[in-house]
């Protein structure tokens, strides 16, 4: 494993990890594989029943982070800057108890901050070698630190948008009557690879009625001509930052005015969404942007879910925007802004842009057009 984040990024974001476990007097941070433990030194590793877990004393402490790992795993870490991050690496063999050696390597803490996607057999591996000590959730030590990206982080979410909007720039090749959605989705995720991407993380083609759905993914269903088709597509770079970007299209002819009527609204209501999202508005508040001229069109209950979430090594993550967050927004975070609307057993429409906050106002980074483009 090699990072791609500079070192001195990787060990401000140790420093800072610890400095905010102290403030949410959490002793140890404790981060097994995952996008967290990617965040904080460059790899994320994979979770097997072998516990490898990066001990993270809070700011105050005397003992430095140390990564316990089986030493049948060491050598995948080889090429990661530990030494120069200041972290130890601690093997283990088969035989041994891992939660037992990362009990010694902590310190007798009052409180450990486990990450959220540690799978449970850990959580009660430790709980058993810590009886004593009080586990809570990592979240909210490391979301502070996610939530605002840094610029290398935007770099790299401004090059995912990038690269999706050439996969959407493509759609003409895809979508057309006469094929199924299964087939438009297989055309979809060999593009997303072809412009950038590791992978094809999610394809939802959701034609007809099937874009009623939001979250339809692909059936056999063939796309008719007039057909209103749901593409919301995404994926991650080599770094790991994801693309997520949807756009809704009419295929071989124009559809009702009703369905046009309908698209405006939500046309204007993802604009008025993206135009609140600023340093100092809460999340709620961008949510409520785009449901009030739904909602004014009679098309609220139409408007399924919340407006937006957070983007960065995970597709979905903190900010989420949506009624009752009242969260303020701050420079450097990232989220989708995704307002729709859907009509059972009919048709359904989504648009949504990533943004990202800078100090006056936002940068969309999905510049592909928003209306509703006929194929």
């Amino acid at each position: 494993m090699t990072p791609a984040v500079p070192i001195a990024l990787l060990a401000d974001r140790i420093r800072r990890a610890g400095e905010m476990a102290a403030t949410h007097d959490t002793d140890l941070l404790l981060v097994t594989p995952g996008t967290d433990l990617r965040y904080l030194i460059g790899a994320d590793g994979e979770s097997h029943e072998r516990l490898t877990c990066l001990v993270l004393p809070a700011a105050g402490h005397r003992a430095p982070p140390a990564l316990v790992v089986p030493r049948l795993e060491a050598p995948g870490y080889a090429g990661l800057p530990l030494d120069e991050l200041g972290v130890e690496i601690v093997t283990w063999v088969d035989g041994d108890d891992p939660y037992l050696l990362v009990s010694d390597l902590a310190g007798g803490p009052r409180r450990v901050g486990v990450v959220d996607s540690m799978p449970a057999a850990h959580v009660f591996g430790l709980r058993d070698a810590f009886p004593e000590v009080t586990q809570e959730l990592a979240g909210p030590v490391l979301r502070e630190l996610r939530m605002r990206k840094d610029t290398a982080e935007v770099a790299e979410l401004r090059a995912a948008g990038a690269a999706i909007d050439r996969v959407h720039a493509r759609m003409a090749e895809f979508l057309k009557p006469g094929r199924t959605e299964e087939q438009v989705a297989a055309d979809i995720a060999a593009a997303i690879v072809d412009e950038g991407h590791t992978t094809a993380a999610f394809v939802i083609v959701g034609s007809g009625p099937n874009g009623a759905s939001p979250h339809h993914d692909v059936s056999d269903r063939v796309i008719e001509d007039g057909d209103v088709v749901v593409i919301d597509i995404g994926g991650p770079l080599p770094s790991g930052y994801n693309s997520d970007c949807t756009r809704t299209y009419a295929v071989g002819s124009a559809p009702a005015a009703s369905v046009q009527e309908a698209y405006a609204v939500l046309q204007d209501a993802q604009e008025r969404a993206v135009a609140a999202a600023r340093p100092g508005a809460t999340a709620e508040q961008v949510d409520a942007a785009a449901r009030q001229p739904i909602t004014a069109a009679g098309l609220g209950e139409r408007f399924l879910h919340r407006t937006g979430h957070g983007i960065g090594l995970d597709v979905h993550e903190e900010p989420y925007i949506v009624g009752g967050n009242a969260l303020p927004l701050e420079p450097g975070m990232a989220f989708s802004v995704e307002p729709g609307v859907y009509l059972d057993g009919e048709w359904g429409a989504r648009i949504e842009d990533i943004v990202v906050l800078t100090d006056d106002g936002c940068e969309r980074l999905n510049t592909r057009p928003r209306d509703l483009v006929v194929l």
